[in-house]
Parts: structure tokens; C-alpha cells; sequence
């Protein structure tokens, strides 16, 4: 196996999971740092933005490491979608294309189902509250809950931090929601 074939493979959870995991102690240990990428959009903003508004009244400056990390995340998705890209379909639980075709949804050649998210759908009702309600609400529970999955699930776990096991909790029970219930409900529209 090339090292292209290895990288072009989905990483088994043993070596994927350790990685993310160490990801907390050194980021604490070498510079008292906390991880999230939800926050890089308040340091764009606020360096963005000149508008004297208190919550980008801060010195962003010393955040700048967020925001490179998240440029590397960022330079990493282009890398792999255009040189590591696997050509074959998607695999998919046959359960699930079963249920999915259901919906119309056949397509699997791309990471999303084209059926669902391309520019003809978004002016669809279902297209309307899968991609723009979703991100509202995605944006809106970000906020209010005071950060992201990751920043919430992998540090603030990882830290013993009461509100972050709640918000977890909170995640994972609106994503079984989501997933079962109200989601068949917008895929039938």
C-alpha cells in the first residue's frame, strides 16, 4: 500500500480517536489554550469589524492561533478533496439507501446526496429548511450554548466541565430528534 492509497482510506477509530484526543493536553500544555472552532468566527468578526460593539471589544490578536488552526482545517478539506479524493461511491448501509430511496434519494457519488443539496433544492421547501434552517439553527444553539460540538465534546469534556457534559447531553439527544423524527418529516416535503 502507497502512502497515497493509505491517506486516500478512512482512519480506523483507534488512531483517529487518540489524535483528536491528544489534541487537548498539548494545546493545554504548551500554550493554556483551549480548543473550539466556533470561537474563530467571533475573532474574525472582531477583527473584521469596526463597529464598536462590546462583544468584539477584545484583544483578538491573541487568538490568532485559532484562527490558523481553522485556516489549516480549512487548507486541509481543499488538499483532500481535490488530491486524496477516493473515486468511488460513498458507501452507504444498504438500510439505509432502502430507506433514503424512499425519499427520492439515490445518489450517493458525492459526500452528500446530490438530490438534497445543490442550488435547485435550496429554493425547495425541504432544501430551504435543510440548508438555511439548519444553519440557523446550527448558528442559534452554537451561541446560546457558549460553543460547538467539538469545543463542548472534546475539551470541555476532557476539562470536567459541568456545562459541557449538559450540552453534550443536550447534542446527542437532538441529534436522535432530529434523526428520527423531525428529519422524515422535512425529507417527505
Amino acid at each position: 500500500m502507497t502512502i497515497l492509497e493509505f491517506l486516500q482510506q478512512p482512519w480506523p477509530w483507534y488512531i483517529a480517536g487518540p489524535l483528536i484526543g491528544l489534541t487537548v493536553p498539548v494545546l493545554l500544555l504548551v500554550g493554556n489554550k483551549s480548543f473550539g472552532i466556533s470561537s474563530s468566527l467571533r475573532h474574525i468578526c472582531a477583527a473584521c469589524i469596526p463597529a464598536k460593539v462590546p462583544f468584539f471589544q477584545y484583544d483578538w490578536k491573541k487568538e490568532v492561533w485559532n484562527l490558523l488552526f481553522v485556516a489549516g482545517i480549512l487548507l486541509g478539506g481543499i488538499i483532500a478533496g481535490s488530491l486524496l479524493v477516493n473515486p468511488a461511491p460513498v458507501a452507504v448501509n444498504p438500510k439505509l439507501v432502502t430507506d433514503l430511496a424512499q425519499y427520492g434519494i439515490t445518489d450517493f457519488h458525492s459526500l452528500v446526496p446530490g438530490q438534497l443539496f445543490n442550488w435547485p433544492a435550496l429554493l425547495s421547501v425541504r432544501g430551504l429548511l435543510m440548508m438555511v434552517g439548519g444553519g440557523f439553527l446550527v448558528g442559534f444553539g452554537t451561541r446560546y450554548a457558549g460553543g460547538c460540538t467539538s469545543g463542548h465534546a472534546i475539551m470541555g469534556l476532557s476539562t470536567l466541565q459541568w456545562p459541557s457534559l449538559v450540552a453534550t447531553i443536550c447534542f446527542m439527544i437532538g441529534g436522535f430528534v432530529m434523526a428520527n423524527l423531525i428529519l422524515p418529516f422535512i425529507l417527505s416535503l
